[in-house]
């Protein structure tokens, strides 16, 4: 987590009570899920992910794409979805990808994606939450 604040703030004990072990670890400690073991890895409804602490959108499904990685990617997020920092474990500098709204990690942005953006949102499944049909104009994105 960073040292921000964010809209959607909660104690340790709040997000555990909230979050499952696995999301919590992912979410709140910059955990990371293994590679291909998240259902959303074969997600091709059209719709909406959101975060899976607070519910804040994220993606739109039309940005999510095949990266061969093992973990949901998509080119682009929403507008003022998510939020970056420099992340210097396991020995690499990396950007870090966290919710713009609560701050829970989601995973890690490449600049080795497709077009029109040429980056690869990285993002653990257990982080997303897939609301079918959502977005698009379909819902309000607060």
């Amino acid at each position: 987590m960073t040292d921000d604040k964010f809209a959607v703030e909660k104690s340790e004990t709040e997000w555990r009570n909230l979050l499952t072990a696995e999301q919590f670890r992912v979410l709140r400690e910059h955990g990371t899920e293994r590679a291909g073991t998240s259902p959303l890895n074969y997600e091709k409804r059209t719709g909406q992910y959101d975060c899976a602490a607070c519910g804040h959108p994220l993606f739109e499904s039309s940005t999510k794409y095949e990266s061969g990685s093992g973990w949901p990617s998509f080119f682009r997020p929403l507008p003022g979805a998510v939020a970056t920092t420099t992340d210097k474990t396991h020995g690499m500098t990396r950007v870090e990808v966290h919710c713009a709204n609560c701050g829970g990690h989601l995973g890690h942005v490449f600049d080795d994606g497709p077009a029109p953006t040429g980056q690869r949102y990285c993002m653990n499944g257990m982080s997303l939450k897939f609301e079918a049909g959502a977005g698009s104009g379909n819902r309000e994105n607060s």
